[in-house]
């Protein structure tokens, strides 16, 4: 079965959790964004990473966006450009657009004007349960696509006192830890050398079939 192939505009931390995540599980990625660093860095993990100023009409179709089966806008913070790309996402007929919003007003507006799913990672990680991957330890789950989700769950006991550059998640678990959260805080800046905590809850990105197992 083909996989799925995603175009990722806006590569901030979360833009880039999910454009790495999906690489990494052997999907087309297109990675957009206007800030030349990001581009490089992301360069030699996707399959096309290209500097794009979404703004500009037409830009999208001209990078052929119009071929993926989901855009991800995470380009959040430059409300111009996130609606600028969702509006041409749509337009261009990206079956499946999720963007990601700073507020609620900025949420509404990416509704009304075609978003198949607006998420707040930042601010709630838990908009809608994925009810197939509630049953077990997780404790919010919400879709980024029929393959992709974002899962909110306890330090596992085996986990606690090891530092996520101890743990290699990403090698280990093929997912990928973008947020951790303590208390009511999320906090998005990682340090990798710091041991988790019994009461932290872990934020992260992978594959449904991954987190399952994980669950």
């Amino acid at each position: 079965m083909k996989e799925k192939s995603y175009a990722v505009i806006g590569l901030g931390q979360f833009g880039m959790s999910v454009a790495e995540t999906l690489a990494e599980s052997d999907c087309d990625v297109l990675a957009i964004d206007a800030r030349e660093e990001n581009i490089q860095e992301i360069a030699d993990k996707v399959t096309y990473a290209v500097r794009a100023d979404v703004r500009e009409p037409e830009v999208l179709r001209t990078l052929g966006v119009q071929n993926v089966d989901v855009a991800v806008i995470a380009v959040a913070e430059n409300m111009e450009a996130s609606i600028m790309a969702t509006m041409q996402a749509k337009e261009l007929g990206v079956p499946y657009v999720l963007a990601k919003a700073m507020n609620a007003l900025h949420g509404k507006i990416l509704e009304k004007i075609g978003a198949d799913r607006v998420i707040y990672p930042e601010q709630s990680m838990g908009l809608r349960v994925a009810r197939n991957l509630m049953s077990g330890g997780f404790l919010d789950v919400f879709e980024l696509s029929t393959e992709f989700s974002m899962a909110e769950f306890p330090v596992p006991t085996e986990w606690i006192g090891k530092s996520l550059q101890e743990l290699q998640l990403r090698e280990s678990h093929d997912i990928n830890i973008i947020a951790i959260k303590v208390g009511n805080n999320v906090e998005i800046n990682l340090d990798p050398v710091k041991p988790l905590e019994a009461d932290w809850h872990l934020i992260a990105i992978g594959k449904n079939k991954v987190l399952e197992r994980l669950n």
